[in-house]
């Protein structure tokens, strides 16, 4: 996104834009002169435009090149409502837009492809939105974005770990102890990520032992139930950071996450499984449980998707879960804004199903 001051478009003066063949060319973050975003104040006494222009801003919103904010008020004419709706974001105060705006400026190729994955999500099935978000996620694996990303982790962590992912400490590989602890009691199969000193860090080796445990209740339909748990202080604190940028090409990569898919498992047993999250849910440890039926939270969960600022999109099913929860807007905003939120807030929002204070739901051998 350029340095430049952000313009706020009226309804009347989008209107005019529309005339123009090249209307995408001037947000465009392709371009020098484009900004990545479109701000559109619909708050400020909008004028309603002519019915033909009305219906052509709505065909057009969807299909520009950037993010598509709206300031709007709480209660405004239909006609209005209906372009708040089709923006990727609604903020309903303009002294937000700065904040928001600041915190993707320096990846608004990577804001361009959440809201175009978010735009088309939920009238995609869950499959092909899988599938488009994992080439999006590839694609920008080799973007400059995410190289500078890298390369800024890299040099800040040099002589010592991340902050959340070291080198897997079990399963898969020969060590002791298992990334995913499984455990059977009866009709019910409970799965708890076991990466404790790592807040449970979402490693390869952890997916690939979540995919092989899910694979368990698919083949057995005399498990009627699946928890879905995590061990430790947090439920999951995101991607393994070590490992990112570790992958042999983007093209392969993206065969192996659809191929060996957590997110493509937890669909398939629909009906049947639920999660109970605690302490940090970042990334994946918010975009797998969102495809569950149920997720029970504890009061100190928090809710984050980070991937933007690192050049991503979400990868581990996020587009496709989030939406599905709490909507297109909130998930773009979530995203965008990589602010946290807690858990009375991710129920309000449907984000979790229920909200139990003072527990810790994550002890050995609970059910």
């Amino acid at each position: 996104m350029k340095a430049q001051r952000t313009d706020f478009w009226s309804v009347r003066d989008l209107a005019r834009l529309l005339i123009e063949p090249d209307i995408g060319e001037r947000f465009s973050p392709a371009t020098e002169s484009g900004r990545g975003v479109l701000v559109l104040d619909l708050a400020a006494g909008s004028e309603l435009p002519a019915e033909s222009d009305r219906a052509a801003i709505l065909d057009i919103l969807p299909t520009l090149p950037c993010v598509t904010v709206a300031i709007a008020g709480h209660r405004m004419p239909e006609p209005l409502e209906a372009m708040a709706r089709a923006c990727d974001v609604l903020l309903h105060d303009g002294g937000e837009v700065g904040p928001f705006l600041s915190a993707f400026e320096r990846t608004p190729v990577s804001a361009l492809a959440f809201v175009q994955l978010l735009r088309k999500s939920l009238s995609t099935s869950i499959q092909a939105g899988l599938v488009a978000e994992s080439f999006a996620y590839s694609t920008l694996q080799a973007g400059r974005e995410f190289q500078d990303w890298l390369a800024r982790y890299s040099s800040s962590r040099s002589g010592r770990h991340g902050s959340v992912g070291a080198p897997s400490s079990g399963g898969i590989g020969g060590a002791a102890e298992p990334n995913c602890r499984i455990v059977r009691d009866g009709a019910r199969l409970r799965i708890c990520l076991n990466r404790r000193d790592r807040h449970n860090a979402f490693s390869r080796a952890m997916r690939d032992e979540l995919v092989e445990a899910l694979g368990v209740a698919i083949a057995d339909a005399s498990i009627r139930e699946v928890v879905l748990a995590g061990d430790g202080p947090s439920f999951c604190s995101g991607g393994d950071l070590d490992e990112f940028g570790t992958f042999l090409d983007p093209a392969q990569a993206h065969v192996v996450r659809i191929t060996r898919s957590p997110a493509w498992s937890i669909a398939r047993l629909a009906g049947r499984i639920r999660t109970e999250v605690q302490g940090a849910c970042i990334g994946a440890g918010i975009e797998l449980p969102a495809f569950t039926d149920h997720i029970v939270a504890n009061g100190d969960a928090r809710f984050r998707l980070p991937e933007i600022g690192l050049g991503l999109v979400p990868g581990a099913g996020g587009t496709v879960s989030l939406p599905r929860r709490i909507g297109r807007q909130r998930t773009a905003w979530l995203g965008l804004s990589g602010r946290t939120i807690d858990a009375e807030t991710a129920l309000d929002w449907g984000l979790v199903d229920e909200v139990r204070l003072g527990q810790h739901l994550t002890t050995e051998g609970q059910g």
